[in-house]
């Protein structure tokens, strides 16, 4: 039977948005450019955070998408949950996975409520909307309450906020949980203290580092 991340209407949501990320650097190049003298990102608050990065896609490559597919398909995880939706290009990978293995539930959080809306619509455009939840506002808010331990996560939105958004969530880990940090070579600075608390096996964690694309950070919960 073929994946369902090779469905025609999967692929023609994804064929389009990636071809629309192609557009970040530049985008991204001119947003941050115009900030405020003196301005630092991480010290900026999450609302205009989002608002900065409202028309940015932010993908994951595709071979990481290509890896979240597999990793889920892989482990059969009951409730994925992802920090960090976008526009829904990870989501779709996740939910993919989750379709193809016959049950599963994700919820994922973002804080642009028009990057929700089009979430939303790309994710039912694929096919998969039932088995998505988009909660929309401050992932260190909308993530306390889940439905049932967490089996599979992934934290790909704003990198300086990753430890936090995984203190929120280390009450729903179970042993096993599988801890997917993209981004984590490229913006290495942002990411230290997360990378300092996962690679301490005191801290309940095994983990290991991917090379690809912005690095990604694999870690397991003890």
């Amino acid at each position: 039977m073929p994946s369902a991340l090779y469905d025609p209407a999967v692929r023609t949501v994804l064929d389009r948005l990636f071809g629309a990320a192609q557009g970040d650097g530049s985008l991204m190049a001119s947003l941050l450019a115009g900030l405020a003298p003196g301005a630092v990102i991480e010290r900026m608050p999450a609302a205009e955070l989002a608002d900065l990065a409202g028309e940015a896609y932010l993908p994951v490559a595709p071979e990481v998408g290509t890896l979240l597919y597999t990793l889920a398909r892989a482990s059969r995880p009951a409730l994925v949950v992802e920090f960090g939706t976008s526009f829904g290009i990870s989501t779709i990978h996740l939910a993919a996975a989750l379709r193809d293995n016959g049950s599963g539930q994700i919820v994922t959080s973002e804080l642009s409520a028009s990057k929700v809306r089009a979430a939303e619509a790309n994710v039912a455009e694929a096919g998969l909307g039932d088995l998505v939840d988009v909660r929309a506002g401050d992932a260190l808010e909308t993530l306390r309450d889940l439905p049932g331990p967490a089996d599979l996560v992934l934290l790909d939105g704003w990198n300086h906020i990753y430890l936090q958004v995984l203190r929120v969530l280390e009450p729903n880990l179970r042993p096993g949980t599988l801890i997917i940090a993209d981004d984590t070579v490229r913006f290495a600075d942002e990411t230290r203290d997360y990378l300092d608390h996962v690679q301490d096996p005191a801290n309940g964690y095994t983990t290991v580092h991917l090379p690809l694309d912005d690095g990604l950070t694999l870690s397991t919960r003890h």
